[in-house]
């Protein structure tokens, strides 16, 4: 299992009708989807006659069987579009919002469960910015996979280095300094924020963070919304850097996951409203198997209680920035680890991840009374002239190694 609910597009073959001479009479056998049709003619002196109704008979099978196949093509559309219905179904029962592709009609012909949903279409174009950037990533990982195949994914994965231990080095740094660990974003831009940073150097970025105290990175890889690119990851994992990295991208097929180790990462994102519980878990078994960390992201009380229903989940990423208005409020981080959540968050010693809304030592406490460990920081410190300053400024003092 490659894909997150697999569906097979088998191919329906018509092969030309082929013409042979066997005993004197003509033979006429076509291929339709595996079965070989022969039909004989007897070809001793024919008459103009039977000639012609040899003809209109010939005419008329071979339509036939044109519908015939048609209709199994026909068939097999619906098919796949039931199981995107079914997939979908599962999702809104989750309380998932954002749709992973654009709506889609209803083959012709369909009659069957989701008849109903045919009167009641949702719009067609993208509902926010996140469903915008899904719909589009769908697209662009299904290009990519035509020029790196999975099976030379899983090659080069066999040759890359080793990763890098993520959550340890988030704990270690949480013990070091008293305060969250520091994710460090190298981000160029954002949709909401635009340009973040004109004159944009990855690894200059990325060595001023780690000299700063940060202890892991996070590299947008998104190259559309972000202008971030896979081409920035590499670089900073070959300049030397020695944080792990997290592989800032919208991860909508398991192929992402295996394509983010060949490049350098470390860890990758997967984001619960996007993903439903049983994506999420198929994506963690690969993210083991390739020793990478994944930081599951929620927005919201139902998600967190979805992902804390998952097993095998370290990292738990509360992001306070809502889908819908991209409006930012830290108090959501507090609400989410109050009572059951942070009860079994502590159970379990999984570390929380603060992200967005983040700018003073104010919300850095904030955050950690809540229960943080951990912070995933990017606009207030990529956009400070000298980051390794910025990065001070924003925890009120040197969290540097020196």
């Amino acid at each position: 299992m490659e894909g997150l609910v697999p569906v097979q597009r088998l191919p329906v073959r018509v092969a030309s009708p082929s013409l042979y001479r066997c005993n004197n009479s003509l033979s006429i056998r076509r291929s339709i989807s595996g079965f070989a049709m022969d039909r004989k003619i007897n070809f001793r002196a024919p008459s103009q006659f039977s000639i012609r109704a040899q003809q209109s008979d010939l005419k008329e099978s071979l339509a036939v069987s044109s519908l015939s196949v048609e209709g199994k093509g026909n068939a097999l559309r619906i098919k796949e579009w039931e199981v995107e219905m079914y997939q979908e179904e599962l999702a809104i029962s989750q309380g998932i919002r954002i749709r992973r592709k654009p709506p889609s009609k209803a083959p012709l012909g369909y009659s069957g469960p989701f008849e109903l949903r045919l009167h009641n279409e949702d719009a067609d174009s993208p509902r926010n910015i996140l469903e915008e950037i899904t719909w589009y990533k769908d697209e662009e990982v299904s290009r990519m996979k035509e020029l790196n195949p999975l099976d030379a994914l899983k090659k080069a994965v066999e040759d890359a280095p080793p990763t890098r231990d993520f959550v340890g080095a988030l704990r270690m740094a949480h013990k070091r300094t008293g305060f969250p660990g520091l994710i460090a974003e190298v981000k160029k831009a954002s949709p909401s924020r635009g340009i973040l940073k004109e004159n944009f150097d990855p690894v200059e970025i990325a060595q001023a963070y780690e000299k700063g105290g940060a202890a892991c990175l996070s590299v947008l890889t998104d190259q559309k919304y972000f202008q971030g690119g896979f081409e920035n990851l590499e670089a900073i994992r070959s300049a030397g850097v020695k944080c792990p990295l997290l592989c800032k991208e919208f991860v909508v097929d398991p192929w992402q996951i295996y394509y983010a180790r060949t490049k350098g990462a470390d860890a990758v994102l997967l984001i619960a409203a996007v993903l439903t519980d049983l994506e999420i878990a198929y994506l963690l078994k690969i993210c083991k198997k390739l020793s990478l960390a994944a930081l599951v992201e929620v927005h919201d009380e139902r998600e967190m209680g979805r992902v804390l229903g998952i097993e095998g989940i370290e990292l738990v990423g509360i992001n306070n920035r809502s889908l819908e208005t991209f409006e930012v409020d830290i108090s959501n981080t507090k609400q989410l680890l109050e009572e059951e959540h942070g009860r079994q968050i502590r159970e379990r010693d999984m570390i929380v991840v603060g992200e967005s809304g983040l700018f003073t030592p104010d919300d850095i406490a904030y955050v950690q009374a809540a229960g943080v460990k951990a912070v995933l920081v990017g606009e207030s410190i990529v956009k400070q002239n000298d980051p390794e300053k910025g990065i001070a400024g924003l925890f009120g003092r040197n969290i540097s190694h020196t």
